[in-house]
């Protein structure tokens, strides 16, 4: 089997905003926008995969994946597991982080589809075999800078059988109102401050801020792993953070140096099914917990799935707390009672509907 093409469709989901949300942040955000990329091979077998395309990115991603990634893997066999990696390895001036590296992920995780779908195996055999068929999700709120939309948000999550909510809000009544609504109903809180801090700012955060799960990203710049360390050894703060490790070797070095109490891994920006695993395997060999970045509704959040349901069953996984008017892969990327259920079909398991796909592609 050889691969004759491969391209990316980028598509957009409208955002259906809860009332409470405010009127300026759905204005702000009115749809999710997916990078899609498709490998089709010379036996009719086609892959599906995801590049990361958040924040504007989808456009470069789609360029880099076709002008750069599509011509070094066109003719190739897509059962060759080091396909990734040696195009990773050729275009390493442009591919340690950014657009290149987001298109060899998508490119990865269509490899691993097809050599499911040739095998008739899902792909978390292929990992080496599914330690739970339920993957619990968690609540990733957005930044609402609105104490009381925190604690509405927090009742619905609950309600929803959500096991745990994320918040991404810095100031402290947003994440005090959060708090609140965890404490009552026995959940976990986590707080994502998108390298929000300077180290020197984080002694008096920490004196307020309430007990977590983990404190995500609250450094800046995000390569400071010294200051996480630091933050986990002085103020016995649980830390995780990955979302911007660029590379496996840059997520070793954090690892080891102690300064993370759950790796972060993102399928569609470290380099796909292959390098996330080598990630979740050191892991577990230094003791550090995992907790995936999946804020996607496509392969990318598939992936991901399987490769938790293999490699770390009792992991939360990151679900953005939105409701949506339809997509490509329906139900399969929405948890029911706070709960993914794994794909068992041959691959990734999920096809898209190419319907809904054409209508809400860009032109």
């Amino acid at each position: 089997m050889r691969i004759t093409a491969v391209t990316g469709t980028i598509y957009h989901q409208k955002v259906a905003h809860r009332p409470v949300i405010p009127p300026a942040f759905r204005a702000g955000k009115p749809t999710h926008t997916t990078l899609l990329v498709r490998v089709d091979t010379d036996e009719g077998l086609v892959g599906w995969g995801e590049g990361f395309g958040h924040y504007g990115m989808a456009p470069a991603t789609r360029t880099a994946l076709e002008e750069l990634v599509a011509p070094r893997a066109i003719g190739q066999d897509p059962a060759d597991e080091s396909l990734a990696s040696r195009i990773t390895d050729a275009l390493y001036v442009g591919s340690a982080s950014g657009p290149v590296a987001y298109a060899i992920s998508g490119l990865d995780i269509a490899l691993w589809d097809l050599r499911g779908k040739a095998a008739g195996r899902p792909v978390h055999e292929l990992l080496g075999g599914a330690r739970t068929d339920k993957l619990k999700a968690y609540a990733s709120f957005t930044r609402y800078g609105d104490a009381r939309v925190v604690e509405q948000e927090g009742h619905e999550a609950v309600r929803r059988g959500y096991p745990g909510i994320k918040l991404h809000e810095v100031r402290r009544p947003e994440i005090e109102a959060g708090a609140r609504v965890c404490q009552a109903a026995g959940l976990p809180l986590m707080v994502d401050a998108n390298c929000h801090w300077r180290p020197a700012e984080l002694q008096e955060v920490c004196r307020w801020m309430p007990p977590l799960l983990w404190l995500e990203e609250p450094v800046w710049p995000p390569e400071n792993h010294a200051a996480l360390a630091d933050l986990r050894r002085r103020h016995r703060v649980p830390t995780a953070a990955g979302e911007c490790t660029p590379s496996v070797t840059d997520f070793e070095r954090m690892m080891a140096l102690g300064a993370v109490d759950f790796a972060q891994p993102s399928v569609t920006k470290i380099g796909g099914i292959t390098a996330m695993r080598r990630v979740m395997q050191q892991a577990q060999r230094l003791g550090v917990g995992i907790a995936p970045h999946s804020p996607y509704y496509g392969p990318g959040l598939i992936a991901t799935l399987h490769l938790c349901a293999a490699l770390a069953p009792d992991a939360l996984v990151e679900h953005l707390f939105y409701d949506f008017e339809g997509g490509p892969f329906g139900a399969a990327v929405v948890p029911e009672q706070g709960r993914f259920a794994l794909p068992h079909a041959p691959g990734l398991g999920v096809e898209p509907d190419l319907r809904v796909l054409r209508e809400l592609a860009d032109a």
